[in-house]
């Protein structure tokens, strides 16, 4: 990642955030005719991937930019300003289809976005015309004078009239997901994410979009970049069986124009400031600020892995060996008001975006890209899926995946599970306390372990890339239907200055069989340092 991604949520930080797009203005269900489409033309899944293919054999070329000079001057109040007519709105008058709106293009996001509409096999294009917005007198935006397309769009609710899906900006979207409040993002695709070499950001350039008379709606995208071409089909329903949420089928077909150091695919985009296990690193006033709290893994040969998020010294980049992997998603695990105390941006209904191949995708990794933020309106988590082998100029991807845009993973739980890891000072009450010690304090869901005690021989089971570990106990915390685990983890004897991080595994055992999902938990001494000098 680069701070290509900072500046994306700086501005959505401040545009979109507060629950989700609806800062930008609330428009009802249009009941005009809409807007006019150009000629139509032949279109299909299969056309759009020969069409990405074709592309792949030839040079990049960007695409023509609007006017520079005006487009600088259209920043977040001006462009805050600019409605998109009602009557103008795309199937606001076909019943149960959810009605389409164009972005306006701005400082933040200049390329322009190619939109057509999509009914029995024929595309027609919407045209960008100034004609589509009320602007204001004043606004530089009526200065605009040249641009090929829109910045993005909208979807919006037929009965509501508030939004529930956008794409905005390079190959991002979002949904409102579970509760109506927009959080983390996903990507058409990452490259070279969190490397040592600029990250390229490949952007969508035209949309195709066709609706459903249930509500639901199917966009498809052309994406491009300096070294890769790709069609998407992106089909998405909300509440699927009853459940509160928005599920999305994704079909990619990926076409490499040159190397990768690092292919991301599915790649999930998030912000984590602080919480429980690293709250003494923020100045804040809240408990904790964070669209996700970790990320969650299933292996393919059932191991469920949970990795807390962190706010890292530095950029780090994860990545954990997954051959076959079954699902992969950036989670809120807490869903107490009483941890966020935020009344503004309501972290708790955060959505849980968790990823499910369909099919094997052979070896690879799951990766997690972490950056250091002192805010909360930087984008600092990226999660996505890399293949062991190399990826080269030349190599065709034909992927499938659903998009879970939940409360929680879809599949349901096998095991105990991690809710809650806090840090503090190491050592037995009462005595003489280590001076590089911490205690590593787990609380975990009771989900197969209602039935134990703390005579039931259940053990943690925890192992360290660095320092000594002791003073390990496990045990169900009296009046609640949690238990807890808890070690302690001595790094003493590395040496002054040395940072490299601690990696931390623990699993609940009793009689070697597993019990709980697999914690995997990041620690720097630089941090603990910090956590320890503030508690003396």
């Amino acid at each position: 990642m680069t701070p290509v991604v900072s500046d994306r949520r700086t501005f959505l930080g401040s545009l979109l955030a507060g629950g989700g797009f609806f800062l930008l203005p609330g428009l009802a269900a249009a009941t005009a005719k809409g807007p006019a489409l150009g000629q139509p033309e032949a279109f299909s899944f299969d056309l759009l991937k020969e069409m990405a293919r074709s592309l792949a054999q030839t040079a990049y070329v960007p695409p023509a930019l609007p006017d520079a000079a005006v487009l600088e001057r259209i920043s977040y109040d001006y462009h805050n300003q600019i409605r998109y007519r009602d009557d103008q709105t795309l199937w606001a008058d076909q019943g149960k289809t959810s009605p389409v709106q164009p972005f306006f293009p701005g400082t933040y996001f200049r390329q322009p976005v190619r939109l057509y509409a999509v009914e029995d096999g024929q595309a027609r294009e919407l045209g960008f015309d100034l004609n589509l917005f009320e602007i204001p007198e004043g606004n530089p935006a009526r200065e605009l004078k040249h641009t090929e397309g829109f910045a993005g769009f909208r979807v919006k609710d037929a009965e509501t009239g508030l939004d529930w899906m956008a794409f905005l900006g390079a190959s991002y979207w979002r949904t409102s997901g579970y509760s109506g409040q927009f959080g983390l993002s996903v990507r058409g695709l990452a490259l070279d994410s969190g490397m040592e070499t600029p990250e390229e950001f490949p952007m969508f350039t035209r949309f195709w979009l066709e609706p459903s008379e249930s509500g639901d709606i199917t966009a498809y995208a052309l994406l491009e970049s300096p070294r890769a071409t790709g069609a998407y089909r992106i089909t998405s329903a909300r509440n699927v069986d009853g459940r509160p949420g928005i599920v999305q089928e994704v079909s990619a077909a990926l076409f490499l124009r040159g190397d990768i150091g690092r292919l991301g695919i599915a790649p999930l985009t998030s912000m984590y400031w602080f919480g429980k296990n690293n709250a003494f690193i923020a100045p804040d006033w809240r408990p904790e600020v964070h669209d996700s709290d970790g990320l969650e893994i299933h292996a393919a040969n059932g191991e469920r892995i949970w990795r807390p998020l962190n706010n890292p010294p530095r950029t780090m980049a994860n990545t954990f060996l997954s051959p076959g992997v079954k699902g992969f998603g950036l989670m809120q695990r807490e869903r107490s008001f009483e941890q966020y105390q935020d009344d503004g941006v309501f972290y708790e209904k955060r959505a849980s975006v968790f990823v499910e191949p369909a099919g094997d995708w052979g070896d690879g990794a799951v990766t997690l890209i972490e950056l250091r933020t002192d805010d909360e309106i930087h984008d600092n988590i990226g999660a996505f899926w890399t293949p062991s082998a190399p990826a080269k100029a030349g190599q065709e991807y034909d992927l499938h995946y659903r998009l879970s845009w939940l409360e929680d993973a879809p599949a349901a739980p096998q095991g105990a599970r991690f809710v809650a890891t806090r840090l503090g000072a190491g050592g037995i009450p009462g005595h003489p306390r280590p001076p590089k010690c911490v205690k590593v304090t787990c609380d975990l869901e009771n989900l197969g372990l209602e039935m134990f005690d703390r005579t039931s021989g259940v053990t943690v089971d925890v192992s360290a890339s660095r320092g000594v570990t002791s003073n390990t106990v496990a045990y169900p915390v009296v009046g609640t239907n949690r238990w807890r685990a808890m070690v302690d983890v001595d790094y003493a004897a590395l040496d002054e200055g040395d940072d490299e991080p601690i990696d931390l595994r623990i699993c609940l055992r009793r009689n070697e069989a597993a019990l709980s999902e697999t914690l995997l938990l990041q620690l720097f001494p630089s941090q603990l340092n910090r956590l320890l000098s503030a508690r003396a």
